[in-house]
Order: C-alpha cells, then structure tokens, then sequence
C-alpha cells in the first residue's frame, strides 16, 4: 500500500503541518490501495507565500526563458508516461480506451501551450499607448479528479506562459497521479517557489486559496456548486477567476441523419470518460418522426457497452471513482424510473456477473422531457436520455433549456445546415459531426458552466493583464 506523505513547496518535498490521512481505492475492487497526509491551511498559507516570493523574479523572465522551462517540463512528464498509465488504471479506473489518452495527454496540452506561447507577442501599440500584456500575480489552480494529471500540467503551463507562479490543489482522490505529475515537475528543475503543490480538502485548502489576499487569479475546473463557492469567496479581493463547470450537454440528431453512422458517435459522446466528464452528451435529441428507429438503434448500441474491469479490453466503460459517486449515479436513475421515463436498457444495480466494484449499468432512457430530473441535473455517469423533437426549432429551444452550456453535437446528412443549427446552440463548444478536439480554440461555458476561457489564446490571456504606456513625445 502506496503511503503519500509530502507535499511540495518552494522546490522541496516537505511533510504536511496537516496531519489528516485520507485513504485511494482501486474503485474496480474496493480495496484501499494507499494513504495520503492531507494538507491544512497552515501548509496552504505556506505555499502562497513561496509563490508571493518567487513571483517577482518570475515574472520578468524572458519568453524564451520560459519555453525553456516548459519544454524541460514537457520532457520530465513525458518520461513518467508509463507510471501514469497505470496509476489512472489502478487509482481512477479508466478503461484503455480512456487511460492511453489521459496518460498522454498532460504531454500533449504543455506542447500546445509552447506552441501558442512561442507566436505570442506581448507587446502592441494601440494608438499612441503602448500595451504590455503582464502577468496577473500568484495563481491558484484547483483541479479535478476526472482528468488529474492533464489538468495539474494544462493549468500550470499556462501560468507559466504568462510569467505567473502558482499554487496548485489538486483533488486528494488522485493523489497517486498527482506524485508522479509532481515528481516529474520537480526533475524538470523549475525555479523554487514558481509552483506549489497541496494536496487537501476544499473546504480549507480550496477555501484559503480563494480567501487570500496574496493570489491574484484562480483558475478552477469541476462543480459548478463548488465554482460559485470559489466565486464568492474571491469577490473580496477582486481575484480574476476562471471556471469550467458542469455541463447537461445535448446531442441533436436531425432527421436526415443516417443513424448507422451517428450512433456510435452519440454513444462516445455520452459514455466519454466512463461518463465522469462535464461536456459528455447526456440528452440525445432524436426527431418525433424517426424515434422508433432511433431507440432501437441506440439501445442496441448502449447495451453492446460493457461496463467493468478496466484492465479487461474489451471495457469500454469504467468504475465510478468513488462509492460516493456510484451511489449518486444509482439515485439519478431511480428518480428517472419514479419519474415515468421509459428505461430501454440498463438499470440500477451493479452489471451482470460483478458482485464488488463501482461499475454502473450503461443506461438509456427514453420519453424523458426537458423538464424531468435526469434531464436538468448532471448525473456525471454513464446514463443517457433520449428527448424527442418536432421539428429543428424545437429542437433548438430544447438544447438551450438548461442552466448549462459548455458542449453540443449536432449530428446531420447535410453539413450546412447542421452547422445553421449549431450556431443557434447557446454552448462555448458545438461539434458537427465530429468528436474532434482542437486545442488551439477557446473551451470554457455559457450560464452556469463557466465563466472565461482556457486553452489557445485566450487562456493565455486569462492569466495577463494589459498595462498601457503612454510617454510624452
């Protein structure tokens, strides 16, 4: 049993003044597979003051400086590739059609960060003033548990990038991928101090973090219940903050779409991440005229998911990541029976021949209206609801009524007029026929998914402040 028992701060592994202990499960059997010593506050007030330290020095890096760095760091984490690997398998539970990526993937966002920071010019003349674009201050960066280590090097990149330092609470649910991620940053020489790792609760980590006068920018990824939390707590120091919440991400299906080739793709956009993943397409919107046709096609497809053991390669579909979060899972689709919606396939209940574990049954609804539970809540697991529609203006109105908006698929024969629909979709992202990624775009939310943006530019540009300079002649 792995037993985590530093933290990281202002360059060195240090034993926590907190001394609460938090037990990692293997969610696919159960069992306690390790330890971490949680951090307090004290150790969180630690870590803003080594970032308030090494900010000044910092910040007047160079860019090339700075790519130096980041291209130290992308090396350090690409040589623990295979560590990753298995403690996502071992501590998350993701399958390999989700672990491979999730393990690559911290390699890939810091090259896209070199990339953009590379073409990135700081200086502009906007009339007679010049604009500097500089760094914003100390960062606070709060990361999720679905995508760990991508997070931890995305968010750090970033306010690297920008001449920022930074204070880092990942999830204590990964604390496993966070030593690893931690112990590659730390081979990769970064100045002491430019980045802090805590690893604790949100409720007094997270809490210092967002009350403290010495961080000047927070960047947060993961409830939107815990992203108003973070926003009021940092309205009092006017902190620049940057949120990327939950989403009830809709899938319109139109009418002359051919459903042998967009059901495969409905069903990875909704069972993406074991379905422990904000933009995951919950609400499949199928026209009134085809619905038979649809149901059919796409029950058979969900029940040819097979939830289980993420070491087995036929799983496509992981464990929950806590008992927790299955038992929040096994709720929602009791209320969506409670409520009359149509179960197809799937059900409460672990899935056949599975007696331990936090695996759910891959689920479809059907006849579920816009204004039922499992409809307006994210559920943040592998359960899906079909919403039948008459025509593409109702099917519009439908997709835009929710209180989120951060992702949307739209699914068609003609591309053009797929595209017309999409640009009526109220979402930061709206796919067309594609599950592609493109990082160079903006990716954050609409109402309650967000606020700002991450990734390309502007997520650069999150972390700076423009500073006009006007001289007299």
């Amino acid at each position: 049993m792995q037993r985590i028992d530093k933290i990281y701060l202002n360059g060195e592994f240090v034993t926590p003044h907190g001394e609460e202990w938090f037990c990692l499960y293997n969610p696919a059997t159960e069992q306690v597979i390790g330890q971490v010593r949680l951090a307090d506050q004290v150790d969180a007030q630690q870590a803003i003051a080594a970032a308030k330290a090494a900010f000044p020095a910092f910040s007047l890096t160079s860019k090339a400086e700075r790519i130096a760095i980041l291209t130290r760091m992308r090396d350090a984490v690409a040589a623990r590739q295979a560590d990753l690997l298995e403690a996502v398998i071992e501590e998350y539970g993701a399958p390999a059609s989700r672990s491979d990526w999730m393990a690559s993937y911290p390699v890939m966002v810091i090259d896209e960060v070199i990339e953009q920071l590379q073409g990135y010019e700081f200086e502009q003349q906007a009339g007679s003033a010049r604009v500097v674009m500089t760094p914003v201050g100390v960062a606070g960066l709060i990361t999720p548990w679905n995508s760990d280590a991508g997070f931890i090097c995305g968010k750090l990149a970033t306010a690297i990038a920008a001449g920022c330092t930074a204070v880092i609470k990942p999830s204590e649910m990964s604390a496993m991928q966070t030593q690893i991620v931690t112990e590659a940053l730390h081979a990769a020489s970064i100045p002491a101090g430019v980045f802090n790792i805590v690893t604790g609760r949100g409720e007094i980590v997270g809490a210092e973090i967002s009350s403290s006068r010495d961080i000047a920018k927070i960047s947060f990824t993961g409830s939107t219940v815990t992203g108003k939390a973070i926003l009021r707590g940092a309205a009092e120091t006017l902190k620049r903050v940057t949120l990327e919440l939950g989403g009830k991400s809709p899938t319109i299906i139109l009418d002359d779409a051919n459903i042998e080739e967009v059901a495969p793709l409905a069903i990875a956009a909704g069972f993406m991440n074991s379905g422990q993943a904000c933009i995951a397409g919950t609400r499949i919107l199928v026209p009134e005229s085809r619905k038979a046709e649809f149901e059919s096609v796409l029950a058979n497809a969900v029940a040819e998911a097979r939830s289980g053991d993420p070491r087995h390669p036929e799983t496509t579909i992981g464990p929950m990541v806590s008992q927790k979060q299955w038992e929040r899972v096994q709720r929602y689709i009791r209320i969506g029976i409670d409520e009359g919606a149509r179960l197809l396939t799937g059900g409460e209940g672990r899935p056949e021949n599975m007696a331990r574990g936090w695996c759910v049954k891959p689920t479809l609804f059907t006849d579920v209206s816009n204004d039922m539970t499992i409809a307006r809540e994210e559920i943040f697991g592998p359960v899906l609801s079909i919403i039948s529609y008459r025509d593409d203006a109702e099917a519009i109105a439908i997709a835009n009524d929710t209180d989120y908006g951060l992702s949307a698929l739209v699914l068609g024969g003609d591309a053009q007029r797929a595209t017309r629909v999409a640009e009526q979709i109220e979402s930061g992202r709206v796919l067309v026929n594609t599950l592609a990624h493109e990082p160079k775009a903006p990716f954050g939310g609409f109402k309650h998914s967000g606020l700002g943006r991450e990734m390309g530019v502007w997520g650069l540009e999150a972390f700076l402040e423009p500073k006009a300079i006007l001289a007299s002649r």
